[in-house]
C-alpha cells in the first residue's frame, strides 16, 4: 500500500492530521490556499489561524474543554503544545499570542520533513489518501465537489437550538408527551399560563442579539427557513403560540387543562441525557439565552450544555457518510477532518485532525484503526458525528459533559462529578493506546 497521503487545509484540523500521518512515517503533501487566497475571515499567512478568539477555553481537567485538550496531550497533539509555548495570561483559561501560535504551529509543520507543503487552492478532489479539513468556509468550488461525493448531505448555514441536560429540569413543573397521544410519550413539555407566557415573550424581544460577521451576513438572507425564535416572536405576541409553542393536543397534568403555551424539548442522543429546545434557532448572545430561556417553565435551572448559534459554517451530515474513524463510510480512502465533519470550536476542530490522522496513518501502515472509547471525550465526539440516530436532526456539536455516558454511580456535587468524568477518560484513553500499542510520536 502506498504510504503517501494528501490534507487539504492548513487549519488546525489540518495541521493536526498532517501532523500524526508524518510520525507515522507517511509521506504527506499539505494543500493550503494562502497567502494566494484568503477566505472572507482569514487575514494572517500563518498556518492554524485563529480567526473569532484567541482563546481555548478552560484548563482545569474536571471541565469539558480542559479534558479534550489533556486527552489531545496524550495523543500527540502539536496545537496544544504550541498554544502553552505560546500562552497568554486569561485566568483559568488556555489564551494564546495568536500570531505567535500561527507561528509555532506553522514552524513545526514546515520543518517537518516528512510534510510538503503546496501553496494553492485545491478545486477538485485529487486521487489517492486523502484528509479534506477545509473548515467552515470552505470554497464555493470544492464545496460543490464535496457535495457530489456526499449527496444532498451538505449544509452552508449553521442554525442550532440550545441544548440543556435533562439531569437540571424541574420534573415537577415539565412532563412527558406527544400531542394528542400519538406515539411514544418522546417529547418533555414546558407548559406557561398566560402570564408565564407574557414574561417570557417581553424578555425575548427586549433581549441582546450578538452581531453577525460580515461574511455571515453576506448569507444570512438565504436562512430564512431556519428564523430564529426573536424574530418570530416580534412578528406579534401570539405568533409563537401558532408556531413552536402552540400547545394543541396537549394536556398539563397538573391542571388537567390544555396550556396557554408549551415549550417542547426533544432528545438530543440515545441516551436521553441531552434536550433541544424545539423551534428556538436564536442569534441571542449566550448570556441573553441563559436569562431568558431560564423563564421557561421547568428550565429555571437548567444547565445549558451548548447555546443557540447562528452562522456561516460548511458541514456535512456526518452520521451516515463518516464511521468514528472520521473515514467515509463509502470510499475508505477519504477521511474529513475539522468543523466540516459536525465538530464545533478550535479544539473540537483540532481533535478531529487528530483521530482522522491517526487512523489514517494506522491504516496505510496495515495497523488496526483506533475506536477512541466513548467515555473519552474525543471517543464522545467521534460517536457524535458518526452515530445515525443523529441523521435526522445533525447540528455541530463542541465538548461538553452532557455527550459522555453516565457514571455507574451517582455523584450529586457537580465538581466531584466531572472530575470522575475525567480521570475515567484519561483512564479508559490510556488503557485502550495501550492495548493497541499507539505511541504518542509527538
Amino acid at each position: 500500500m502506498e504510504k503517501k497521503a494528501k490534507v487539504i487545509g492548513a487549519g488546525l484540523a489540518g495541521c493536526e492530521a498532517a501532523w500524526q500521518l508524518a510520525n507515522a512515517g507517511i509521506e504527506v503533501t499539505l494543500y493550503e490556499m494562502k497567502p494566494k487566497k484568503f477566505t472572507p475571515a482569514h487575514h494572517y499567512n500563518g498556518f492554524a489561524e485563529l480567526v473569532c478568539s484567541n482563546s481555548l477555553k478552560a484548563s482545569r481537567l474536571e471541565s469539558a474543554a480542559g479534558l479534550l485538550k489533556a486527552e489531545m496531550e496524550i495523543l500527540g497533539s502539536v496545537t496544544v503544545s504550541s498554544a502553552k509555548e505560546n500562552a497568554v495570561e486569561a485566568g483559568g483559561a488556555l489564551a494564546v499570542d495568536r500570531e505567535k501560535f500561527s507561528d509555532s504551529v506553522t514552524e513545526k509543520i514546515k520543518s517537518h520533513p516528512f510534510i510538503k507543503i503546496v501553496e494553492d487552492e485545491v478545486t477538485d478532489i485529487p486521487d489517492g489518501n486523502i484528509i479534506i479539513a477545509t473548515g467552515p468556509l470552505t470554497s464555493d468550488a470544492f464545496a460543490e465537489n464535496i457535495a457530489k461525493i456526499c449527496g444532498s448531505g451538505l449544509s452552508f448555514f449553521d442554525a442550532a437550538a440550545p441544548i440543556v441536560t435533562y439531569e437540571s429540569l424541574d420534573k415537577e413543573l415539565v412532563f412527558f408527551a406527544s400531542r394528542y397521544g400519538r406515539g411514544d410519550a418522546d417529547y418533555i413539555n414546558c407548559p406557561m399560563n398566560k402570564e408565564e407566557y407574557s414574561d417570557f415573550y417581553n424578555a425575548l424581544i427586549t433581549a441582546e442579539s450578538a452581531e453577525l460577521k460580515e461574511f455571515d451576513k453576506e448569507n444570512f438572507r438565504v436562512y430564512e427557513g431556519c428564523m430564529p425564535i426573536e424574530v418570530l416572536a416580534k412578528r406579534g405576541e401570539d405568533t409563537m403560540r401558532f408556531g413552536p409553542l402552540k400547545p394543541v393536543g396537549l394536556t398539563d397534568p397538573r391542571t388537567g387543562k390544555r396550556p396557554y403555551a408549551v415549550v417542547q424539548l426533544r432528545k438530543e442522543n440515545k441516551e436521553g441525557t441531552l434536550y433541544n429546545l424545539v423551534g428556538f434557532q436564536t442569534n441571542l448572545k449566550f448570556a441573553e439565552q441563559k436569562r431568558v430561556f431560564s423563564k421557561i417553565t421547568g428550565l429555571q435551572n437548567a444547565e445549558f450544555m451548548r447555546y443557540g448559534v447562528m452562522h456561516r459554517n460548511t458541514f456535512i451530515n456526518s452520521p451516515g457518510l463518516l464511521n468514528a474513524h472520521f473515514q467515509m463510510i463509502e470510499n475508505a480512502n477519504i477521511y474529513f477532518a475539522g468543523q466540516i465533519t459536525g465538530v464545533e470550536g478550535y479544539m473540537e476542530s483540532a481533535a478531529s485532525g487528530i483521530i482522522a490522522g491517526l487512523n489514517m496513518a494506522r491504516k496505510l501502515n496495515g495497523l488496526e484503526q483506533i475506536k477512541l472509547p466513548i467515555d473519552t471525550m474525543t471517543g464522545a465526539l467521534s460517536s457524535y458525528i458518526s452515530d445515525i440516530y443523529n441523521e435526522n436532526n445533525f447540528q455541530p456539536m463542541g465538548a461538553n459533559m452532557g455527550i459522555l455516558p453516565e457514571l455507574d454511580v451517582r455523584i450529586k456535587d457537580k465538581k466531584e462529578k466531572y472530575a470522575a468524568y475525567a480521570q475515567r477518560a484519561i483512564n479508559s484513553l490510556k488503557s485502550e493506546l495501550l492495548r493497541v500499542g499507539y505511541e504518542n510520536n509527538c
